[in-house]
């Protein structure tokens, strides 16, 4: 449990409205609060029952996640006790293999999710939450918890990961325009690194999940250079790992990120990508030491207190490019709760998380992307989140998920993440495909 996080929030005093309900918390560890509990009448009342929740958010995003759920803990009784750690991936296998299963997990890989469900260790959905999972949700994001025809989960959180942050004040002060395609996001490139700064930031290590953002760089391009059906393919294995149109997407990415002119700016050479941190690899755009940095509508979180998002801000984001500027592929990505246990309390806490009222109400806190189709996206908190959401609610948008956390765990969040690493610190991008592909699991 983040006792600090429920120290913090325990001292809070929120001002709501008292209706007829007027209900004092309850269940947890906050107090001396009144809520309006009438929207949240339709989960019920469990007085002195607990929920477990395991996930991979840590400080600020645990944080804003219990913010989310104090007046429906409040409202229902049920006292929420969230865990986040960096070794989610690593240590739920170990927790369930043990015994100590959580009652609700956030499941950042489809794939894991699955190996569960395939292990009959999850709890198929119940039909309110599967009713609040049709209504919301596209049937592309319904069906990445689906297993067999069975659904085992809902999404919690989208990302749009095809996007670019940069600082607009730097473009303006060089007479650099957003660019719309990619051959004109590589004059940018250019002319950045003719001026004197390396233009492009980056940092993979991530604890156990070190190499992703390598990864989803390597995902978007092929996405736009190949299109939908061979991206498909690829991450089905129905073409292999290293087929040469893999393999043209990784030497477009490696002459941005292994090219010592574009990378690494604002910390050294372009080897160095492999030591920075993704949370810290984009702040050089702040500073000016770098102009670009491709990362998610996440990265929202990573920006130090005090930075303002938008045209007029201090950073903002555009779409990654590709071929035609009228085609829209966005790469993106996204968390998944399912449950472990079926009490009536895991239960009311589950349908919670799939409802709009959930990703509207955790909007408000501060940035998040949400996929519902029912989430309106003036309430997002800033202008990159908008845009965010209105690229996953547009039918003209080709959507595709993380390719990485499609595959069997045992590449995407194995060999490949891996492979990755030993790519950017000197690895020949044929080497790295071809150990990729044998480390493929047969059927």
């Amino acid at each position: 449990m983040r006792f600090g996080a429920r120290l913090a929030l325990a001292v809070i005093t929120l001002v709501v409205t008292v209706t007829a309900c007027g209900t004092p918390q309850q269940g947890g560890s906050r107090s001396h609060t009144t809520v309006n509990c009438g929207p949240y009448a339709r989960y019920g009342e469990h007085p002195g029952t607990r929920v477990t929740v395991y996930a991979s958010n840590r400080d600020r995003e645990a944080d804003l996640f219990e913010a989310s759920w104090e007046e429906f803990a409040a409202c229902t009784g049920i006292d929420v006790q969230y865990e986040g750690d960096g070794e989610f991936e690593a240590q739920i296998q170990l927790r369930v293999d043990g015994g100590s299963a959580p009652d609700v997990a956030f499941f950042p890989q489809p794939s894991l999710l699955e190996r569960f469900a395939r292990a009959g260790r999850l709890k198929p959905l119940s039909p309110a939450v599967a009713a609040l999972a049709e209504q919301g949700w596209s049937a592309d994001w319904n069906s990445y918890a689906t297993v067999d025809g069975t659904r085992y989960g809902t999404p919690l959180v989208a990302n749009v990961k095809s996007l670019v942050w940069y600082s607009p004040g730097f473009f303006r002060d060089r007479g650099l325009t957003v660019p719309r395609t990619w051959s004109e996001l590589m004059r940018v490139t250019e002319q950045v690194a003719a001026s004197g700064v390396t233009p492009w930031c980056a940092g993979l290590e991530s604890a156990e999940a070190t190499g992703w953002p390598v990864t989803d760089w390597i995902e978007d391009v092929l996405l736009r250079q190949q299109g939908t059906r061979v991206y498909d393919q690829w991450v089905a294995h129905e073409i292999p790992f290293d087929d040469p149109r893999v393999i043209k997407a990784m030497d477009t990415v490696g002459s941005v990120l292994k090219n010592d002119r574009y990378a690494n700016g604002g910390f050294g050479p372009a080897r160095s990508i492999a030591s920075i941190s993704y949370q810290e690899a984009g702040l050089p755009v702040l500073s000016g030491d770098c102009a670009l940095h491709r990362q998610a509508s996440f990265y929202a979180e990573q920006w130090p207190d005090g930075t303002t998002i938008g045209p007029d801000g201090d950073v903002d984001a555009f779409l990654l490019p590709g071929t035609d500027p009228t085609s829209r592929p966005v790469l993106g990505g996204g968390v998944f709760t399912a449950a472990f246990s079926d009490r009536p309390e895991v239960r009311a806490f589950q349908e919670y998380l799939a409802s709009a009222d959930f990703a509207d109400t955790r909007m408000r806190k501060g940035p998040f992307v949400s996929a519902n189709k029912r989430v309106d996206p003036a309430r997002a908190a800033t202008p990159v989140d908008r845009l965010a959401i209105r690229l996953l609610q547009d039918p003209r948008t080709r959507f595709r998920f993380d390719g990485s956390d499609l595959m069997p765990a045992s590449v995407g969040a194995g060999t490949f993440w891996k492979g990755a690493v030993d790519w950017i610190g000197g690895a020949s991008t044929r080497q790295v495909a071809a150990s990729v592909e044998r480390s493929w699991p047969s059927r």
